[in-house]
């Protein structure tokens, strides 16, 4: 049987344009979710957008804040899916797992921000749920972090080791090229 194949576009919105998020790193993280976004609409594959809800008007993910739109490089088109999410997991209260068995997908390409957070949660819940996970390692992002012992982690170390966890017991995973060029060539 040949594996059918989604791409999940998580939290891509406006609102990780604030400073208060502090320094990031993978600033071309974006431009390869829209090369692979790019790629998957010429091959009329099913790409699915995850915006991340919050109820709380002070925030920036709240419906009526410009953060809650996703960014403008990978804007929805026609009829592509978006599905809203209250929580970290992309999985947790939305029809996404439905909306994947029913569609027979298979695997799972994962792309979008933040590593450590909705990333990595989605991620975990994808291999957790049987999907062959695939999590794209420059398609990604993630923001430095202050621990709980007061120590800081620059946004490289944040990303890494968040992928590092990851690795081989949740997700494969690529970079945008070998995604694109070597695994599965477009």
């Amino acid at each position: 049987m040949m594996e059918k194949m989604a791409l999940l576009i998580v939290d891509v919105q406006k609102a990780f344009d604030d400073r208060k998020w502090g320094k990031r790193n993978n600033p071309d993280a974006e431009e390869n979710i829209s090369i692979i976004l790019k790629a998957w609409r010429e091959k009329g594959l099913p790409v699915i957008f995850i915006k991340h809800l919050s109820d709380d008007p002070d925030s920036l993910f709240y419906p009526e804040n410009v953060g809650f739109d996703i960014k403008d490089i990978v804007q929805p088109i026609d009829e592509e899916v978006i599905i809203t999410k209250k929580v970290n997991s992309s999985f947790i209260g939305t029809n996404l797992e439905e909306r994947l068995k029913v569609n027979e997908i298979t695997t799972v390409v994962i792309t979008g921000l933040t590593t450590p957070h909705c990333i990595s949660t989605t991620t975990r819940m994808s291999g957790n749920l049987g999907f062959k996970t695939i999590l794209i390692s420059d398609a990604t992002a993630a923001f430095s972090l202050e621990g709980h012992h007061d120590k800081h982690y620059d946004a490289d170390t944040v990303h890494e080791v968040t992928l590092a966890t990851l690795h081989d017991e949740f997700a494969t995973i690529l970079t945008t090229d070998q995604l694109l060029n070597e695994i599965y060539p477009f």
